[in-house]
């Protein structure tokens, strides 16, 4: 754990700490003021980026998760255990590795809940697929596999991390725009000595 106990600020001069001091508990954590920019504050990165200060880091990459409806709550309740405990009777508790669910799966599992009284239509179940198998997969690996290799597929297969590889390449374009713009300062800085002790 980082623990800081004193106002924090990045190289341009920027506090990133919000002001707690006129706000309760829950509203500082939740971060309702996610877009609170304080045009009093304003600085500069190397990059020449603009950044405000006092607002905390608002990313420059969001990803917002929908909430489940109602089909996958039923289904990350109770729904994908028991039909992933009665798929290994009948298949045995084998998958081999890199194993996801195919249309097969899916259409055991779809059945499984007609039967079993869920209460969904063939439209939720289309539009929730990717959901689905995502999830059917890491209680599927629990049991073929362990605890392990459930977190592990479940972290490859998130869709926050692709957008975070996917970003990856604006993130460095960022790091070298960055250090290009550090050395012609630096550049400029010596020429400009240079120059000045040339007239002395």
């Amino acid at each position: 754990m980082a623990l800081t106990t004193a106002h924090f600020y990045t190289p341009s001069g920027r506090l990133i700490q919000r002001d707690y001091s006129h706000s309760s508990f829950y509203d500082y954590y939740s971060h309702k003021d996610a877009d609170a920019r304080n045009p009093l504050d304003v600085k500069m990165t190397d990059g020449g980026r603009t950044v405000y200060g006092g607002g905390g880091i608002t990313p420059d990459e969001v990803y917002k998760t929908t909430p489940m409806d109602h089909l996958e709550v039923a289904l990350y309740r109770n729904g994908l255990f028991n039909f992933s405990r009665r798929y290994f009777v009948s298949h045995g508790a084998g998958l081999p590795k890199g194993w996801m669910p195919d249309g097969a799966v899916l259409g055991q599992l779809h059945d499984y809940l007609l039967d079993n009284g869920y209460n969904f239509t063939e439209a939720e179940f289309t539009q929730d697929h990717d959901w689905i198998k995502r999830y059917l997969a890491r209680e599927m690996y629990v049991y073929a596999f362990n605890k392990d290799e459930s977190d592990r597929m479940f972290a490859i297969t998130d869709p926050e991390l692709q957008k975070a590889l996917d970003a990856l390449p604006k993130a460095e374009a960022l790091v070298q725009t960055a250090k290009r713009i550090v050395v012609e300062r630096m550049t400029s800085q010596q020429q400009a000595a240079a120059a000045a002790a040339a007239r002395r």
